[in-house]
């Protein structure tokens, strides 16, 4: 008879266990709990207790340790609900099905200027990923026949866990540009006679001189243009990027400083990009259009004025520049 009852009431015992693990507490409003590294799991059920997620601390733990999924949590930030029921609330957490954080690179943003959005995001450390991505030992090993990344992060909206790590970020956007930079535009950068890293630093000067998207293939023809004529490019982002710690005043001792990325002093492409061009600007600088400028001055409302001599250029830089008080932007 003592067997009997004990039967039953492990039986009974077993039937509440399963209908609590599948009664969801209710249908409120879902919210964002952090699971961190090396907490226990009672503490862990009661801050659900808490977020009012589940409402008994105690059973929950022991619906956990019966299925040993107390043993196999995964940490991270969770997006979880009341309507869930404790069962799933526990799949969740072992299957780390943690929150993805959304992160949005414009384009035409450089490494460094990517990195505090990923540090502030808590997907990545600033100095873990400029560390990982101006390594020339990671570039290559990715097959990037560079000294950094700058240029192959594609400009792109992304969502990674929290605490990703800097390797799984850039293979992500990595891999983003080659399904960009296709097969045929491979072939098309060797009819121009173009590498892929020529295209990528070229697209990324259009880039950045780019003010209204639609200009992008008159700005890439202008360029296109100069080296055509051995001209130098003459692009104020250039010179910038190759200035450290730029405080924003470019003056003419910085246009005099030859860098690699001075194309002022220098003949051709700079050294590498100066940006992480989209996709536009790729397609701009592989298709440009077919013109006669070699000028371009800003008109200060975001276009620009084009010209085929230096004489039409000056006239134009006066006309549009007399009131800035700065260096123009010029082409």
């Amino acid at each position: 008879m003592t067997g009997l009852v004990g039967l039953l009431l492990t039986i009974c015992l077993a039937c509440q266990l399963f209908l609590y693990a599948h009664s969801p507490l209710g249908d409120h409003n879902p919210c964002s709990v952090n699971v961190s590294k090396g907490e226990t799991f009672y503490h862990i059920a009661q801050i659900f207790e808490n977020h009012r997620l589940i409402n008994n601390t105690d059973a929950f733990s022991i619906l956990a340790r019966v299925s040993k999924a107390d043993t196999q949590i995964k940490s991270g930030s969770y997006q979880l609900s009341p309507a869930m029921s404790p069962s799933f609330i526990l799949w969740q957490l072992t299957a780390g099905n943690v929150e993805l954080i959304k992160v949005v690179f414009p384009e035409g943003y450089t490494i460094s200027l990517m990195a505090p959005l990923l540090e502030e995001a808590n997907i990545v450390t600033q100095k873990e990923f400029l560390d990982y991505a101006y390594n020339p030992q990671t570039a290559r090993s990715l097959g990037i026949e560079a000294d950094s990344l700058e240029g192959y992060l594609f400009p792109d909206t992304y969502y990674f866990s929290p605490l990703t790590s800097p390797s799984i970020v850039v293979k992500t956007m990595l891999k983003r540009f080659w399904t960009v930079f296709n097969q045929s535009f491979i072939h098309r950068a060797s009819e121009l006679g173009f590498s892929i890293h020529d295209v990528v630093t070229f697209a990324s000067i259009v880039e950045k001189e780019t003010g209204q998207p639609e200009e992008r293939p008159m700005i890439a023809s202008v360029f296109h243009n100069r080296l055509k004529r051995n001209m130098r490019l003459e692009s104020d982002p250039t010179v910038i990027y190759g200035i450290q710690d730029f405080d924003g005043n470019l003056t003419r001792e910085h246009l005099k400083t030859t860098t690699p990325y001075n194309t002022y002093r220098i003949k051709g492409l700079p050294q590498g990009p100066i940006a992480n061009p989209g996709e536009e600007a790729i397609r701009a600088t592989l298709y440009p259009d077919t013109t006669r400028y070699l000028y371009f001055v800003s008109k200060q409302d975001g276009t620009h004025h084009f010209s085929t001599t230096l004489k039409s250029h000056n006239q134009a830089v006066d006309l549009y520049q007399r009131t800035k008080q700065s260096r123009p932007n010029n082409g």
